[in-house]
């Protein structure tokens, strides 16, 4: 991993101390060589950053794992719920990160039929016999932008809860609140990729799956 700065080590810090308040279900972990499919939108994809700085490709190094980005820019929940079964049939994976929404938000789409739509992704991963994980997306909140003080939806953690599966709260939130870690408003930039993968490990690692 290279160097960090001070101060980004210490933001990515912070980013951690306040995932790890949250608590979640736990797992056995997945030895290396498991299949995970990242099923996502353009973050997923790794849009804002070079090729090969996208968060599933810096989780396969770290991990050991066999990550396979399914991410697709402009893919909204309501789209990816029409995909998710023809995925699953296709990588039969041991588990799926699901990061998803965002666009549907900028669409203004009424936040509880996002969550449905997740639910019903979370529900076909669950059906396939993978273990699916969350990744909470910001709210669509121009002022918050502005302020650089974004938050999660909640509907993630309402999902979580209800479903029982693992979540990864407020990272991609705070990515998107620095002007450092992002390549424009909506996506994060290599720095931003490095630290939502960070984030994201850590919060498989505590969860017993790294």
């Amino acid at each position: 991993m290279p160097f960090l700065s001070l101060a980004r080590s210490l933001l990515i810090a912070c980013f951690f101390m306040v995932a790890g308040c949250d608590s979640g279900p736990t797992f056995q972990p997945l030895g290396s060589g498991a299949r995970v499919l990242a099923f996502g939108d353009s973050v997923t994809h790794g849009t804002g950053a070079g090729q090969g700085e996208d968060y599933p490709t810096l989780l396969a190094h770290h991990s050991g794992w066999e990550v396979i980005n399914a991410g697709i820019p402009g893919d909204t929940a309501l789209k990816a719920r029409e995909r998710i079964h023809a995925a699953l049939q296709q990588y039969d994976p041991d588990l799926v990160i699901v990061e998803l929404g965002g666009n549907d938000f900028l669409r203004r789409r009424p936040a509880p039929e996002v969550k449905e739509d997740l639910r019903s992704i979370v529900q076909a991963v669950k059906q396939q016999g993978a273990t699916p994980v969350l990744v909470a997306v910001p709210q669509f909140s121009v002022f918050g932008a502005s302020l650089g003080s974004l938050s999660d939806s909640p509907i993630y953690a309402e999902l979580a809860e209800e479903e029982q599966v693992l979540l990864i709260p407020k990272v991609f939130s705070q990515v998107l609140s620095s002007n450092e870690l992002k390549a424009d408003p909506i996506h994060p930039n290599a720095q931003g990729y490095q630290v939502l993968a960070e984030g994201l490990i850590e919060r498989l690692a505590k969860a017993g799956l790294l």
